[in-house]
C-alpha cells in the first residue's frame, strides 16, 4: 500500500507534505491536521509491577506545550544560543527538545545529574557547549540546580511544567533556516573529551525519513516503542524525530524501568500494532536470559514489525537467542534488523529490512584481520560470525583504504565512508577535526565524505561492520578485533560477567600505574573484566580466570595477553547508551586507576 493510502482516523491526515523542512514545521502540521491523534505516551513504572501508568498527549497538546515553553525560552535567550535539555525520560523531554528548536535556539540534549556514573561527563559537556539556559522539570529542578551550582555553572533555569499554556497565545515563532544547527549530538563515549556534532534541521528531517523508509513505515503505520535514552542519537531520532515527521505514536519508558524488569518492554511491544523498537545487543541477550516464564504470560509479540539492533558489530547469535526465547509468544522470525549508524550521520546509515531472513556471514578470522572477508562454513572454529546491516537509504556508502583514500573492492575491509543529506555540519568549534572527518575526499572523485572511523566490508550488497579503526589491537604486526577477543574471553570462564569486559592495546614497555615495566616487555593486549555477581571467592579466583582466558585467547587468536584484570561488578565504565567504553577503560588502566587485589598476571 503506498504511503498516501495509509489508513487513518476520519478527519485526520496520514502523511505530512514532503517539503516541510524542520521538526517544528511537522509538529505544527500534525497539530492542525490530526489534533486529537495520540502523539506521545509515557509509561511510568513507579511500582514494581509489569504494567505502569500511562500518560498520553495528543498532537495538539504537544504543540501547545512546545510553543509555550518556546515562548518562555525566547524571553530568556536569543536565537542561535545553546540550551541544554536536562529532563527525565518522558513527554516533558520531548517538549523541552522541540521547544528549543521551535525558539530557534540550539538544543543540547543531555540527562539529569542523577544518572549514575556520568556526572563528570555531564559537567564536561556543559563546559564544552556553554549553554545560555537549561530546560528541566519540577521533579528534577532541585537536583539540576544543585549540580549546576556545585560545578560553577551558572545558567538560567526553565522548568517546563511551570510554564503556563498562555505563554503560547500571542507568541510567534521565528523563521528557521533548515541549514542552521538544530541541536548538538554528543557521542556517548569517553567523558574526558566530549565532542558535539552539529546536526542541522535538514539533517534530522532527512535522517528520520531515511530510517522510516528502511524500517517499513512507508507502507504501514508504525508505533514507536522505546526505552533508549532520549539524549542518545538513536533514541532521539526513533522516539522523537521520526514520530514527529510521520505523525506516529511514540510510547516511551525509562531505561531504568527496563533494566529493573525487562519484561516491561516486552509487554509494551505486545500492546500496540506494528511496533518498531530498538535496543543494543546486551538488551536482547538480557531479555532472553532473565525474563521468567511467569513474566511472559500474556505476551503477544506477533504484531512486532521491526526490532532494531544498532550494536557494532551485530551478533547473529543474539537474534537467535532472543528469537528462541520468545517465538512461542508469536515473535516473527524476520523482525530483527541489524543496523549501522553514528552520531556524525545524525544516526541512521544502513539497515537490514524487516520481513527478510537475517543475513549471516561466517568469515575466516585471520583473513579478516588481514583485510579480506573470506567466507567459511559457520561451524569452522576459525570463523567470525557477523550479521549483515543491509543497505543504506538515501545515502552513499563506500569502503575506503584509510591511507590512500581509494575505494576498495567488495570483500575487502576498509574504513566506512558515507555521503548524504543526513551528514552533520561538523564538530562544535573544532575546525581541524571537522575538516578531517566531515570533509574527506575520495581519490579521483568529487564531493565531501564522512570518515566514520569504523571498519567494514560489503558482501552480496550487504554492509558488514567489523569494528572500530581506533579500537583495533595491533600486536606483532597482526590485527585483532577487540570484540572478537572479548567474546573468546567471556566464554572462557563462567566467572566473567557477559558483555562487561574490554580488550585493548597497551604500548611497549608499559607497566600499570607508570611503574617500571616488569611483565609487559613489548606491545601487548590487556583484558579488563568484571566478575559475575553472587560468586564466592573460590569461584572467581583471579588466577584461575586469568589462566583460562589466556589459554583461550592464545589458542583461538594466537595472542599473548599482557594482563587479565578481574574487577568487581560495576567497575568497567560504560557509555551513556550502555555500551562498554574501551576508550575510558584503557585510559583508567593506563593511569593506574584500577586497584589490583585480584590481579591475574604471569
Amino acid at each position: 500500500m503506498p504511503a498516501h493510502a495509509l489508513p487513518h482516523a476520519p478527519g485526520t491526515s496520514s502523511t505530512a507534505p514532503d517539503h516541510l523542512p524542520t521538526l517544528p514545521a511537522h509538529l505544527a502540521y500534525w497539530a492542525q491536521h490530526a489534533p486529537i491523534r495520540p502523539a506521545f505516551t509515557f509509561v511510568d513504572h513507579a511500582s514494581s509491577g509489569l504494567r505502569g501508568s500511562h500518560r498520553t498527549l495528543t498532537w495538539q497538546r504537544v504543540d501547545v506545550r512546545t510553543r509555550a515553553v518556546a515562548a518562555r525560552l525566547a524571553d530568556t535567550v536569543a536565537p542561535g544560543e545553546r540550551v541544554a535539555v536536562l529532563c527525565p525520560q518522558g513527554t516533558e523531554y520531548a517538549i523541552g527538545f522541540l521547544a528549543a528548536l521551535t525558539a530557534g535556539t540550539v538544543a543540547v540534549p543531555m540527562f539529569t545529574p542523577d544518572l549514575p556514573g556520568h556526572a563528570d561527563r555531564l559537567a564536561g559537556v556543559l563546559d564544552d557547549a556553554q549553554p545560555s539556559a537549561v530546560i528541566t522539570t519540577s521533579a528534577a529542578a532541585d537536583t539540576v540546580g544543585t549540580f549546576l551550582d556545585a560545578h560553577g555553572l551558572r545558567h538560567r533555569l526553565i522548568v517546563t511544567d511551570f510554564v503556563s499554556d498562555h505563554q503560547a497565545d500571542t507568541w510567534q515563532p521565528p523563521a528557521l533556516d533548515e541549514q542552521s544547527t538544530a541541536y548538538l549530538q554528543y557521542s556517548s563515549g569517553s567523558t574526558r573529551f566530549p565532542t558535539g556534532v552539529e546536526i542541522s534541521h535538514a539533517n534530522v528531517v532527512a535522517n528520520a525519513h531515511q530510517a522510516l523508509t528502511a524500517y517499513g513505515a512507508d507502507d504501514r503505520r508504525l508505533t514507536m516503542v522505546g526505552w533508549l535514552p532520549l539524549y542518545h542519537d538513536m533514541g532521539l531520532v526513533l522516539s522523537i524525530a521520526a514520530p514527529v515527521v510521520r505523525g506516529l505514536l511514540s510510547v516511551l519508558m525509562d531505561p531504568l524501568a527496563f533494566l529493573q524488569r525487562p519484561a516491561r518492554w516486552l509487554h509494551l511491544l505486545s500492546e500496540h500494532p506494528n511496533v518498531l523498537s530498538a535496543a543494543p545487543n546486551f538488551a536482547y541477550d538480557y531479555c532472553a536470559a532473565v525474563v521468567a516464564e511467569e513474566d511472559k504470560a500474556g505476551l503477544r509479540l506477533d504484531r512486532v514489525a521491526a526490532l532494531v539492533n544498532g550494536s557494532e558489530p551485530v551478533r547473529p547469535e543474539t537474534a537467535d537467542r532472543f528469537g528462541a526465547a520468545f517465538a512461542g509468544h508469536g515473535l516473527p522470525a524476520d523482525v530483527h534488523c541489524p543496523s549501522y549508524g553514528l552520531a556524525e550521520a545524525t544516526v541512521f546509515v544502513s539497515a537490514h529490512r524487516p520481513g527478510q531472513p537475517l543475513r549471516r556471514y561466517a568469515l575466516e578470522r585471520d583473513a579478516l584481520a588481514a583485510g579480506k572477508a573470506l567466507t567459511v562454513p559457520p561451524g569452522d572454529p576459525a570463523a567470525v560470525l557477523l550479521a549483515g546491516c543491509g543497505e543504506p537509504v538515501g545515502q552513499a556508502v563506500r569502503i575506503v583504504d584509510p591511507v590512500t583514500a581509494t575505494v576498495l573492492s567488495a570483500g575487502e575491509v576498509g574504513e566506512i565512508w558515507v555521503q548524504g543529506p543526513n551528514i552533520g555540519r561538523g564538530y562544535l568549534e573544532r575546525g581541524p577535526q571537522t575538516r578531517k572527518t566531515f570533509q574527506a575526499r575520495l581519490a579521483h572523485a568529487p564531493g565531501h565524505w564522512l570518515r566514520t572511523g569504523d571498519l567494514g566490508t560489503v558482501l552480496d550488497g550487504q554492509l558488514l561492520v567489523t569494528g572500530r579503526l581506533k579500537d583495533l589491537i595491533i600486536v606483532d604486526g597482526r590485527n585483532h578485533y577487540p570484540q572478537d577477543i572479548e567474546n573468546t574471553a567471556q566464554a572462557a570462564h563462567l566467572a566473567i560477567r557477559p558483555d562487561r569486559l574490554a580488550a585493548f592495546a597497551v604500548p611497549a614497555g608499559y607497566a600499570p600505574g607508570g611503574a617500571v615495566a616488569t611483565t609487559i616487555a613489548a606491545e601487548g593486549a590487556v583484558i579488563v573484566a568484571e566478575h559475575a555477581r553472587g560468586l564466592d571467592a573460590p569461584a572467581r579466583d583471579p588466577k584461575d580466570v586469568a589462566a583460562a582466558v589466556r589459554a583461550a585467547v592464545s589458542a583461538r587468536h594466537g595472542l599473548r595477553l599482557a594482563e587479565v584484570l578481574l574487577l568487581p561488578p560495576g567497575t568497567v565504565p560504560r557509555t551513556s547508551s550502555g555500551k562498554i567504553s574501551r576508550t575510558l577503560t584503557r585510559a583508567r588502566y593506563l593511569d593506574g586507576s584500577y586497584e589490583r587485589p585480584e590481579r591475574g598476571t604471569e
